[in-house]
């Protein structure tokens, strides 16, 4: 099995890569939808917040009003750290489990969207960063997302730096490009990743192992 992290600042295309990779056999763990998912109706881990929350934080379907959830937490270092520590664990371990359910030669793609924020390199035999020039992440988020200009670059300032991403990178796909060429791009970075998931995984640590 072949552990890979795959990230990207936002607008760069990571969720097209993504699926690209999915399309060749890729297992995906994503972490994004995994979150969702322990937090939905009628599970413990909605439970839990709401226990620490209030009902206050609850929608009108009895799902979670993210939201407003968002204005609690993320103005309050304390309350975040309550929530993470409530979703960060069941997330990895939903994340274990699908990684334990794939086959011994499988490429298991974890798409994370702070991987590099959060220092996880580590955990992954490779990390794949999907990289676009600024100008290309800003133009997509104003005009694809329907994002201000404002609230784009608010968003691409919060995250890491471009120049953070790829220090980590074992591969960078560069993703300035028409989708056609993006789909060349992963077709050879599959190839690579199947080559490594069928001999022996490295021995070198991650900080030392780079290609492009």
């Amino acid at each position: 099995m072949l552990k890979v992290g795959l990230t990207g600042g936002i607008g760069a295309g990571k969720s097209e890569v993504s699926r690209l990779l999915v399309e060749h056999g890729a297992v995906l763990i994503d972490a994004d939808r995994i979150a969702r998912e322990v937090v939905a109706p009628g599970t413990p881990g909605l439970a839990a917040v709401v226990a620490a929350f209030g009902e206050d934080v609850l929608a009108g379907d009895g799902g979670l009003d993210r939201p407003r959830l968002g204005s609690i937490v993320f103005s309050d270092p304390e309350k975040l750290a309550v929530l993470n520590g409530i979703v960060h664990p069941l997330v990895g371990a939903r994340s274990r489990a699908l990684e334990e359910a794939a086959a011994e030669d499988a490429v298991v793609v974890h798409d994370v969207p702070l991987l590099t924020e959060n220092g996880l390199a580590p955990l992954y035999d490779l990390v794949v960063v999907v990289d676009a020039d600024p100008a290309t992440q800003l133009d997509r988020l104003v005009r694809l997302r329907g994002m201000t200009e404002q609230d784009a670059r608010a968003r691409m300032a919060a995250q890491a730096t471009r120049e953070q991403r790829r220090e980590i990178a074992d591969v960078v796909v560069e993703n300035d490009v028409p989708l056609e060429e993006l789909r060349r791009r992963v077709d050879e970075v599959w190839a690579d990743l199947v080559r490594r998931a069928h001999t022996e995984a490295p021995t070198q640590p991650h900080s030392e192992r780079r290609t492009e």
